[in-house]
């Protein structure tokens, strides 16, 4: 698309997540490459309690802190206005906009916001309600994968209320699952978040009981998983909606500057270090790109998502997908595609081009009684 075609669009971001303060990075960093394609940008902030706020007319970010978003009213934000109010507002819109989702975590990322834009008729950008579902809850997205064959580390599953009801059994639980492991490690964390919130790496039987509340703060349902010492961090970025012209970029890679890629090491700059070409032999390249994009289908992943994988050694292990990655400055979705020529500005207007062309596809749902089979 160019300037002339490209469609009003909405830039959605901060949420009721505990990745909020990633998301007013993200969202705002896309709405400033929008505008620089020659696009109508507005913003919505959502905030913590869940009310959305439109932030004022060509608003930039400009090296605010995330924290400053807390107060909308100081930024001169429109609002707050209810979900229902908000969603209303931006259907009767004419045109109507394409809604740049760049939430991430829960609410954002599960398919809830992308739920309320189906019922409205809004194209938005990313996947769909089903596969947002998948990808964002960590233990259904692994049954997924290990029933179709690809390569997943182990897991347990922990629920809040066992965990209530017999610690003790828990407890045994997880270090036998921990003993059996050639590290005796485990991660702990939530399974339906991200951005590392939440996470611990379990030393010892000491370190368990608080990880595990640290977890059930940000959801009642963790997963534990073996600790892959020396595992190097791989990241593919997929564009596309048609599963079989998918555009695959990577792998990069991450050396974290913590004992393993937690949020401070996500997240304060200078801490890690990212690559956009990790160095990997040409057979483990195709692996990767080959279970990525088995990955991505598998859920029904349509306009981007980032794949991650772990690589101890010689074995390459499926991680996770992320449907909505971060476009932070430190963030290797948008800047891996730079291998084919794409700015971060590309990336961008791709992801919206790819919006419009699904909802031009939907099926008009819209039927009358001579419809019904009466």
């Amino acid at each position: 698309m160019t300037a002339a075609t490209l469609p009003p669009i909405t830039v959605v971001l901060g949420g009721p997540s505990a990745e909020h303060d990633v998301s007013v990075v993200s969202g705002t960093a896309i709405a400033d490459a929008l505008r620089a394609a020659g696009a109508s940008v507005d913003q919505v902030l959502i905030d913590l309690a869940g009310d959305w706020w439109w932030l004022p007319a060509g608003h930039r970010r400009e090296g605010r802190p995330a924290a400053a978003y807390d107060e909308p009213v100081r930024l001169g934000a429109d609002g707050p206005h209810r979900v229902g109010a908000a969603i209303d507002r931006l259907a009767a819109r004419r045109p109507a906009p394409v809604v740049a989702i760049a939430l991430h975590g829960p609410f954002g990322e599960d398919g809830t916001v992308q739920a309320l834009l189906e019922a409205a008729g809004l194209a938005y950008t990313g996947s769909g309600v089903a596969a947002s579902a998948i990808g964002m809850d960590k233990a259904i997205f692994k049954r997924l994968c290990r029933g179709i064959g690809l390569p997943v580390v182990d897991w347990l599953e922990v629920t809040a209320d066992r965990w209530a009801e017999d610690p003790e059994a828990v407890r045994a639980e997880l270090l036998a699952f921990a003993a059996g492991t050639t590290d005796g490690r485990l991660m702990v964390k939530p399974c339906r978040l991200g951005s590392s919130v939440g996470m611990t790496l379990v030393h010892d039987a000491a370190e368990l009981d608080g990880a595990l509340a640290l977890a059930f703060r940000h959801d009642r349902r963790v997963l534990a998983e073996p600790y892959l010492a020396g595992a190097r961090d791989l990241e593919i970025s997929v564009i596309g909606n048609d599963p079989a012209h998918l555009q695959l970029y990577g792998p990069g890679e991450i050396v974290s500057g913590h004992e393993f890629y937690d949020y401070a090491a996500k997240y304060t700059p200078g801490l890690s270090e990212t690559s956009t070409h990790a160095e990997v032999t040409p057979a483990q390249r195709a692996t990767i790109h080959k279970v990525a994009r088995d990955a991505y289908r598998a859920i029904g992943a349509e306009g981007f998502a980032r794949v991650d994988f772990l690589l101890a050694g010689d074995t390459i292990v499926l991680s996770e997908i992320n449907t909505i990655p971060g476009f932070t400055p430190i963030s290797l979705f948008p800047t891996l595609p730079d291998e084919a020529g794409l700015s971060f500005v590309d990336v961008c207007v791709r992801v919206v081009e790819l919006a419009v062309e699904r909802h031009a596809a939907r099926t008009d749902r819209r039927l009358t009684a001579e419809d019904l089979p009466r």
